[in-house]
């Protein structure tokens, strides 16, 4: 549903309401899997934490109001009995809101203040606003009061259990400003804008970013609009750890950036954003450790190294340079280089063991799939997807080396990635699939789980008889709705069983790519059409039901929203390429 004022219309309980660059939201969504029945300012710094209840209430009673929600980029509005509050995005940082005939309550999310916990209320005598001084984020939320608004206030300086409450009421109108900030910032200064052009400034603020992502699916991607503001509305101003403008994964409780899941979105976001797409690619080679390992994950205030991700980025990169409308300049090939040199090596110098050509996992949160049936055999692995994806990052290793000068090294991970190849198709196909081996003890093991299907990501490298086995095991997973993780009739399977069953967007994204290269194309149309539509249907959930297509788990997942622009902008390229004034006869000119 699109409203023609301020874009397209979404339900708060899947997508919060947020601006490009805000490290806070507006959700009923307080925490994991948990939901309220009223609006809350959760903030994303320090973690997920619901800061702030914003009850809607009766004029003259007090009571609360059963308000009804209408959420778009650049407004969201509460209705009852005829009144309403709007909100609407200043800047990044400041929410504007508006009352007509509807108050609103601002009271703590944690009704308990403690010297740890809790929100501390107070009126600051420097310029009359309203505090709350949040222990969870460190950081102060406060109110200004415009025009004519009336605050009847409860609580403020109390500690411990006191009720603490700042009404906004007004007759029939009143408008105040909220803001997050550190510990102090000047007065509030009213720009001189009314609400409505505010709101509209917002709105207009989403289109200039959606508008070139989503014009070449005009009329071929009716959920690319809602897509665009998924990734907008998650991206968060460069703070903390984060070094650079980020792409989250969500603005729920999936706040950080996962060493894998960025290069979904920075693909996606390429024609269009290509700086912010580059942002994207190098945000966890910003932390970069001494062996040349990837953190898991980053966000604002943690870096975690206790296990890694797959080293899709050399897959990515390839991709990535195809889909920028200008070519990297010199020095971002160099970093980039450098950087894909040195996670490459942490594979093959920390994760094979003596004597072995092959790579392992350590568990299957390494590869990305965290509870996968491949690993229930064991955790420390050597599978097949490992060494495909290493096979393709010393490729593009390979060509990236030899582009700025780098040529032993270029050589050096050619002759490796057919060391590799060769050991994966000798040590790891049975002639049907691929096993697993344990780097411990040598033993094999197979399982129903789509990841032994997936180094069809190595498209046309495979020898065709093995594609085309991939492609027939690939076609059995394939329900209605898209790829399922583990086959529908394994005994292993669950309907929400995270990599146990439901389809995701990395997996349907990296078959889709490795099917088409390897000349099963149409497959992989059928691939692509049925994730588009189980978007177009279910939204962007982080997974979803692959016998019924329910969304599951986090319902804002940006890799979702990313995996359907770029596999809609692919199907639209190919479209057009095929309607193209004389395609037809180019096509048959090579035909043999």
């Amino acid at each position: 549903m699109t409203d023609s004022v301020h874009g397209p219309a979404f339900d708060l309980d899947d997508i919060p309401f947020s601006h490009h660059g805000s490290w806070f939201n507006l959700s009923p969504v307080t925490a994991l899997h948990t939901r309220s029945d009223e609006l809350h300012l959760v903030s994303h710094k320090n973690g997920m934490h619901a800061v702030l209840r914003l009850v809607p209430q009766v004029p003259g009673t007090g009571d609360r109001a059963d308000a009804a929600r209408h959420a778009t980029p650049g407004l969201l509005t509460l209705q009852a009995d005829g009144g309403r509050v709007e909100l609407a995005y200043e800047r990044a940082d400041t929410l504007r809101l508006r009352g007509t005939d509807l108050n609103l309550a601002v009271v703590p999310a944690n009704d308990r203040l403690t010297p740890f916990t809790g929100s501390y209320f107070f009126r600051d005598p420097v310029d009359g606003s309203y505090q709350f001084s949040s222990y969870e984020t460190g950081r102060r939320y406060r109110i200004t009061l415009l025009g004519g608004t009336i605050a009847d206030v409860a609580g403020d300086e109390g500690l411990g259990d006191t009720p603490r409450r700042l009404s906004l009421t007004g007759s029939p109108t009143w408008e105040a400003v909220l803001e997050e900030l550190d510990s102090a910032r000047p007065p509030f200064t009213p720009p001189g804008t009314d609400f409505t052009t505010l709101a509209h400034r917002s709105h207009q603020a989403f289109r200039d970013f959606a508008d070139t992502l989503t014009r070449p699916l005009s009329g071929t991607a009716p959920a690319a609009d809602l897509a665009a503001y998924v990734l907008w509305s998650a991206t968060v101003a460069p703070e903390g750890c984060l070094r650079r403008p980020a792409v989250l994964m969500s603005k729920h409780w999936m706040d950080k950036v996962w060493s894998w899941d960025h290069c979904f979105n920075a693909l996606a976001l390429a024609p269009a954003a290509p700086e912010l797409a580059w942002d994207q690619y190098q945000l966890p080679f910003d932390h970069q450790d001494a062996t040349g390992a990837l953190p898991d994950s980053v966000t604002h205030s943690e870096v975690l190294y206790n296990f890694v991700k797959p080293p899709v980025h050399g897959w990515a990169l390839r991709r990535l340079r195809e889909r920028l409308p200008q070519p990297l300049r010199t020095g971002q090939l160099e970093t980039a280089y450098q950087r894909l040199y040195r996670w490459t090596r942490f594979w093959l110098d920390t994760r094979r063991a003596p004597g072995q050509v092959l790579p392992h996992y350590h568990h299957g949160n390494d590869s990305g799939w965290d509870n996968a049936t491949v690993f229930d055999p064991g955790r420390v692995l050597i599978t097949a997807d490992l060494a495909a994806f290493l096979i393709l990052q010393l490729r593009e290793l390979a060509s990236l080396g030899r582009e700025t000068g780098h040529l032993g090294e270029a050589e050096e991970a050619e002759a490796t990635a057919a060391r590799l190849l060769d050991a994966l198709l000798d040590q790891l196909w049975d002639g049907r699939r691929f096993r697993a081996l344990s780097a411990h003890t040598g033993r094999t093991s197979t399982s129903r789980s789509l990841l032994d299907l997936m180094p069809i990501v190595l498209g046309e490298l495979l020898p065709p008889d093995v594609s085309g086995r991939l492609a027939d095991g690939i076609a059995e997973h394939l329900t209605e709705h898209g790829l399922a993780t583990e086959h529908p009739d394994s005994p292993e399977y669950e309907a929400d069983g995270y990599w146990r069953g439901p389809i995701w967007a990395p997996s349907t994204v990296l078959i889709e790519d490795g099917l088409r290269r390897a000349g099963h194309t149409g497959l992989a149309d059928t691939v692509s059409a049925r994730y588009r539509s189980l978007c177009e249907r279910s939204g962007f959930a982080e997974n979803f039901d692959a016998r019924t297509g329910a969304g599951l788990r986090d319902r804002a997942y940006t890799w979702t929203a990313a995996g359907y622009l770029l596999l809609a902008d692919d199907h639209a390229r190919r479209s057009s390429h095929r309607h193209a004034p004389g395609s037809a006869a180019r096509a048959a000119a090579v035909t043999p």
